[in-house]
C-alpha cells in the first residue's frame, strides 16, 4: 500500500469527526467491544493520531499521537492487512507502553486499515471483543475489514467535501460494500 496523501490529523471538521464517531460506535457494537478507536495516518508526520474513541478512554485520547510504526495499529497501517490477536501478552507486535500511555490495556484487539483506492487512511480498532470462541474466526475478520473498506470510502467521499464529489463508480462501490458488511451481519451465527 502507498502511503500517499490523505487528510491531515486531526481533522476537525465536525461532519468527519461524526463519521468517524458513528464508524468506532458501531464497530464496537457489531462486536461487543469495551473500546474501539479510528486512528488516521498523518502523513506529514508519519503518526497515528486518535480521532474516534468509542468506550474505554473516549474522553482524552482524541488528537493524542504516536508513531506509525509502532505496535499492531502501526504494523496494519503499514502492511494493510487486517489482524486478531487473542492475547496480547503473548503478541511480539504489540507494544504495551503505548497502551499504558492511553490508560487502556486491553487483552485482546482486531484491527484494519482504513483503506482507499491504494492509500491508507488510518486503521481502525476493536479492543477486548466478544470472547473469542465467538470472535477469532475468518468470517469475523472479513467483516471487520469490509466494515474498515466502508469507512474508508465514507472518510474519503466525507472529507473531499460531499456525497456530490464522488464520482458514481465510487458511490456505487460503498453500496455494494454496505451491502455486503448487512449481509456479513445478517450471516453472524449469534444474531
Amino acid at each position: 500500500m502507498t502511503q500517499s496523501t490523505a487528510p491531515a490529523a486531526p481533522n476537525t471538521d465536525p461532519v468527519v469527526a461524526e463519521l468517524l464517531q458513528s464508524v468506532v460506535d458501531v464497530a464496537r457494537a457489531i462486536f461487543g467491544a469495551q473500546a474501539g478507536s479510528i486512528l488516521l495516518l498523518d502523513h506529514q508526520s508519519f503518526e497515528l493520531v486518535f480521532q474516534a474513541v468509542s468506550g474505554q478512554g473516549q474522553e482524552f485520547l482524541i488528537g493524542r499521537r504516536f508513531p506509525a510504526g509502532q505496535g499492531i495499529a502501526g504494523w496494519v497501517a503499514g502492511s494493510g492487512e487486517p489482524m486478531i490477536v487473542d492475547d496480547l501478552r503473548r503478541s511480539a507486535s504489540f507494544d504495551r507502553t503505548v497502551a499504558e500511555s492511553t490508560g487502556y490495556v486491553p487483552d485482546a484487539l482486531m484491527a484494519a486499515p482504513l483503506i482507499h483506492g491504494d492509500r491508507v487512511l488510518g486503521v481502525l480498532e476493536v479492543l477486548d471483543p466478544a470472547p473469542a470462541s465467538t470472535r477469532a474466526s475468518l468470517p469475523e475478520l472479513d467483516l471487520l475489514a469490509l466494515f474498515a473498506r466502508q469507512a474508508a470510502v465514507a472518510l474519503r467521499v466525507a472529507v473531499d467535501g460531499s456525497a456530490a464529489a464522488a464520482g458514481a463508480d465510487e458511490r456505487d462501490r460503498a453500496v455494494r460494500l454496505l451491502t455486503e458488511v448487512q449481509r456479513l451481519i445478517g450471516d453472524r451465527p449469534d444474531r
